[in-house]
């Protein structure tokens, strides 16, 4: 198990280009296999999560050429189903929780799909239902073996489904499984994420008759099959919300490059709502070094409240980001986390750095900032997950002293190279 050994207290400054988006990675990737053709993508990170997926995919038979960094070409023509049998396969596809999108491409192509109950984030339920209910919905039949999620369809039609809940995941393997179903599918209810917007832009350009994209109101005419295609993806905007968060709480003067502006919706206004100050140059934004950045509070002189919602809500994968910013804030943020009942639960490592936070419930917490009267004291602490992983860095960052932070592979399933690019802008962070 690697650690970080952070120096704190440094101020950054310097240029960031952020990776591509680790969530529409996992859809896009899980597309190539729809199609025998050759399917070429662009930007993929180079983060733990998806390259286990490529290393699966190859696994499974398909063909992988490594163009250059960060480009691919996939030809799935000779899948080994097989494969799907083994113990190997069953290890590797249970520690990854993007394995589950495996399905609706497998179904749809194969008309038979199995995952062993995935892996992933500990950061509460993550239950699967809509996932199989709307597989259901389009004809196929679902088990559970005890070893394996099994869904198969020989002939699945289109039909008319209102998904139980926006899941990102649920509406991709759904919508997977549906272009090649026969007639017509309507899924109401569906996410709306740029993630999806951009899997239903490459399906369509190979062959794919997607209407609605971008709305909540997908209508899908099922097509016998699909072409290659090449596809670029867009740039990872939870990585972008964490610098931006991390240049106000290191007080750095930090220029955030190629972040495809128009797509992050309104998470650059959420952390204006903290009082960070940001200039957007083209599609790059700039955040000056901030000594003190007030919250903003509600017209009746009401506490802010930032929570999640579906898109184009806020993002819950950036309220661990939020939380940790106004900790050096002056005033006072409820953090409400609608989704996770587990996410909240590395406050407590925050609080013994000092941070005044409490933790209302699973849900919600209150964070009075400390307005950089005091700073943050380095301890030892682990990684849950992803998010609160980079939280936890972010703070480290910012705190006095020195700080160690275990289980960073979790941090490496979603960050590319975090501790070589935020060194090379004055960092100070030692991987053990």
């Amino acid at each position: 198990m690697a650690s970080f050994k952070i120096t704190g207290g440094r101020k950054l400054q310097g240029e960031l280009v952020p990776q591509g988006a680790k969530n529409e990675a996992l859809q896009i990737l899980c597309a190539v296999l729809l199609t025998k053709e050759p399917v070429t993508i662009h930007n993929i990170p180079n983060i733990r999560d998806v390259n286990q997926l490529i290393d699966l995919l190859g696994d499974m038979g398909v063909w992988v050429t490594k163009l250059k960094e960060g480009s691919y070409r996939f030809v799935a023509s000779d899948v080994n189903l097989e494969y799907l049998d083994t113990p190997a396969y069953k290890s590797k596809a249970a520690a990854l929780r993007g394995s589950v999108m495996l399905l609706g491409p497998m179904l749809a192509r194969y008309k038979q799909g199995r995952i062993p109950r995935p892996g992933g984030d500990k950061i509460g339920r993550r239950r699967l239902d809509t996932h199989f209910l709307g597989f259901e919905k389009l004809g196929a039949k679902f088990h559970y073996d005890g070893d394996f999620y099994r869904v198969e369809g020989e002939a699945l039609k289109g039909a008319y489904m209102l998904l139980d809940e926006a899941s990102v995941t649920g509406t991709a393997n759904v919508l997977m499984a549906a272009v090649m179903a026969e007639g017509t599918t309507t899924i109401y209810n569906a996410a709306c994420e740029p993630y999806l917007q951009q899997l239903s832009k490459m399906l369509n350009r190979m062959g794919a008759k997607i209407a609605g994209v971008g709305s909540n109101l997908l209508t899908i005419e099922g097509v016998s099959e699909l072409q290659g295609t090449e596809h670029t993806m867009l740039p990872d905007m939870i990585e972008i919300g964490s610098f931006i968060g991390l240049a106000a709480m290191t007080q750095s003067e930090i220029t955030i490059k190629n972040c495809q502006i128009p797509e992050l919706g309104i998470i650059p206004d959420v952390f204006k709502r903290l009082g960070i100050q940001m200039e957007f140059r083209g599609d790059d934004i700039h955040i000056p070094s901030q000594e003190l950045y007030e919250v903003e509070t509600f017209l009746d002189g009401g506490m802010m409240t930032v929570a999640d919602s579906p898109w184009p809500g806020f993002t819950p994968d950036l309220l661990s980001i939020v939380l940790v910013t106004a900790i050096q804030a002056s005033g006072t943020v409820l953090i409400h986390q609608k989704m996770f009942e587990s996410r909240l639960f590395f406050v407590d490592k925050l609080i013994e750095m000092g941070a005044q936070i409490i933790l209302c419930d699973p849900h919600r917490a209150t964070v009075v900032g400390l307005g950089r009267h005091q700073q943050l004291r380095g301890i030892r602490m682990s990684s849950p997950d992803i998010r609160a992983g980079v939280s936890l860095l972010i703070a480290a960052l910012s705190a006095s002293g020195t700080s160690i932070i275990d289980n960073i592979e979790q941090i490496d399933r979603g960050y590319q190279h975090i501790d070589t690019r935020l060194n090379a802008i004055g960092a100070e962070i030692t991987r053990l």
